[in-house]
């Protein structure tokens, strides 16, 4: 069996939410890349002024005290900087989960490098995908951010975020290529020339 795919451009192969995209320029890996660092310049330049506002809240309007409980035997300490640490992923997860669900697929990098996240199974981002997204980021970073690599070895350029949250990302704004070429089958030789 051949499979009908012109290089560069989404190959359906799971729904008819899947088939609907079929042609849709996919974004290319610098493109996804620069959004991704516009969209950590953005996380980590909100991030600690939120933080400093936290510690004002807590330590000094409401007058908290890291030694919350004293006695011979017991001591209950609250922890700021625990409460950063947890405070970091939500971070993550607010504005790349609660942005992409929102906007339906956008990011402020993606909106400014014209590219989109698209839901394969629904016509709008679901607030689920987007947060499985979101916390796909932190899957997509381990082993040395190979799940972002992967971009380059797998059908559609699916990082592990794209594929757990069932999303592509696609160039926002061009038109679908509906002629698609044949593409052998995977191991056949390919032919060079017409």
């Amino acid at each position: 069996m051949r499979i009908e795919r012109k290089a560069g451009t989404f190959n359906p192969h799971e729904s008819a939410r899947a088939d609907s995209l079929a042609g849709v320029p996919l974004a290319p890996f610098g493109r996804r890349l620069a959004a991704y660092l516009i969209d950590m310049i953005l996380v980590f330049g909100t991030y600690g002024p939120a933080m400093a506002g936290l510690r004002y809240l807590l330590f000094d309007l409401l007058g908290m005290r890291e030694d919350l409980y004293r006695s011979a035997h017991v001591q209950v300490r609250f922890e700021f900087h625990m409460v950063t640490e947890v405070a970091w992923v939500l971070w993550l997860v607010l504005y790349f989960g609660l942005s992409v669900w929102k906007t339906n697929g956008l990011t402020l990098g993606k909106r400014a490098l014209r590219i989109r996240v698209v839901s394969l199974t629904h016509e709008r981002i679901t607030f689920w995908q987007s947060i499985e997204r979101g916390l796909g980021y932190g899957a997509s970073a381990l082993e040395a951010g190979f799940g972002f690599l992967q971009y380059f070895l797998y059908p559609n350029h699916r990082c592990v975020h794209d594929r757990i949250a069932e999303t592509i990302v696609i160039q926002d704004g061009l038109p679908q290529v509906r002629g698609r070429t044949e593409m052998p089958a995977p191991g056949a030789p390919k032919h060079l020339g017409h």
